[in-house]
């Protein structure tokens, strides 16, 4: 629904894009593109967790010669912009193949633009290893990394507003003398982080996804400055905030569970390495 509402067309709100989507493509377009994200969610998330933790780590080792030392205000916002970077470095392909499946039966309605020989709403790729392949061979790795400065904007200010919110809430919630807050605050901290963070992050993923979107059938945008012109031109101030009320309904649970994944595995880890240590 998120890519529908947009980049896609006929799309007024979320109802109806629901309504719309399983009117022309039943319970199945509701899981178009999703392959390629679920085989790499587990590599995805690991790597941008373990960036954000070791950062702080590494920062509090050289600051004040204790890995463990709570991280300064600073430190996080450090440890969350380098997360941000290496988002985009492994999300961006991703992130571009799902797109592209899920946008790639919708149809075009832009004057002066040049569309590609392929007639729209029918299937340009096979499957998400045929669409990166394709991708690859016609565009390049250029065009693997489409949408990254987009991307870019919407990931480094966003995962600040994950990861920061997400230590604050927890710090505030746990009990005195240094214990780990509940399970129960923890999901809920990481469900509020991802909903703030969504909700800022939602502009420049309307950007993301239309430039992404953009290569199926269209050659319309030059870039996000082009993009991020062209759509408020064409739809006014509003188009920036299409899909806020997906993403941010979304954000939560996913958020809480994989916050609570995370707390859950590092305390197992942790019980593990002290019951196996002399």
């Amino acid at each position: 629904l998120q890519t529908r509402l947009q980049a896609g067309q006929g799309c007024g709100n979320t109802l109806s894009c629901l309504l719309t989507v399983y009117r022309n493509e039943s319970v199945s377009g509701f899981f178009k593109g999703m392959s390629f994200p679920l085989a790499s969610v587990a590599v995805y998330s690991s790597v941008v967790f373990g960036v954000f933790s070791n950062t702080q780590r590494l920062l509090g080792q050289l600051r004040h010669g204790d890995a463990a030392h709570p991280p300064a205000l600073a430190d996080m916002l450090l440890a969350s912009t380098l997360a941000g970077l290496v988002s985009v470095g492994i999300g961006t392909p991703v992130d571009l193949v799902k797109i592209r499946l899920q946008m790639q039966t919708q149809p075009y309605a832009a004057a002066g633009t040049r569309a590609k020989s392929t007639a729209p709403g029918f299937s340009v790729y096979r499957g998400p290893v045929h669409c990166f392949r394709t991708v690859l061979q016609k565009e390049g790795l250029t065009g693997i990394y489409r949408g990254a400065g987009a991307m870019l904007l919407r990931d480094v200010p966003g995962y600040c507003l994950y990861f920061i919110p997400y230590t604050l809430l927890c710090d505030w919630s746990a009990p005195q003398g240094g214990m780990s807050p509940a399970p129960s605050a923890v999901w809920l901290a990481g469900g509020a982080a991802g909903a703030i963070s969504w909700a800022v992050a939602t502009p420049m993923d309307v950007v993301k996804s239309r430039i992404q979107a953009d290569g199926v059938y269209l050659n319309k945008y030059r870039g996000t400055l082009d993009c991020i012109l062209q759509s408020y031109q064409s739809e006014g101030f509003k188009v920036f905030f299409r899909g806020i009320t997906v993403n941010t309904v979304r954000g939560f649970p996913v958020s809480s569970a994989t916050f609570l994944g995370y707390e859950l595995s590092l305390k197992a880890m942790k019980r593990g390495q002290s019951e196996t240590s002399p």
